[in-house]
């Protein structure tokens, strides 16, 4: 039998290495392409909270989610209603995008580095 040679196998951890490095990169690139069509979509649409024709429209509605859901209620219906604005969905995008990248990254220099350790 001849001896196989460890980078010519098809499995090596060089190989992942490279895969998940590729992996981050494309996650990274989508991601950050996502989000500028996500915040360009967005701010293209018009936007109706600077009229002045809908001042104290949801009064009554925010005076009963109170009553109902205490202070609590309020708050977390502004929560909701920022993560509806396209800046702070293009965040998240680049936000999640970023930590899956850094985490691809992290886990191809783990396997490069038990591949020199070798």
């Amino acid at each position: 039998m001849t001896p196989i040679d460890k980078t010519s196998r098809p499995h090596s951890p060089s190989k992942h290495s490279a895969r998940l490095r590729m992996i981050g990169v494309i996650v990274l690139v989508l991601g950050l392409g996502s989000a500028g069509v996500v915040y360009w979509l967005g701010t293209r649409s018009p936007d109706v909270s600077d009229d002045l024709s809908m001042v104290g429209y949801n009064k009554a509605q925010t005076r009963q989610m109170g009553m109902l859901y205490g202070k609590m209620g309020p708050v977390i219906e502004e929560w909701f209603d920022d993560l509806k604005q396209p800046g702070t969905q293009a965040k998240i995008i680049v936000a999640i995008s970023i930590f899956i990248a850094a985490g691809c990254f992290y886990f191809a220099r783990l396997l490069g580095h038990d591949d020199e350790s070798r």
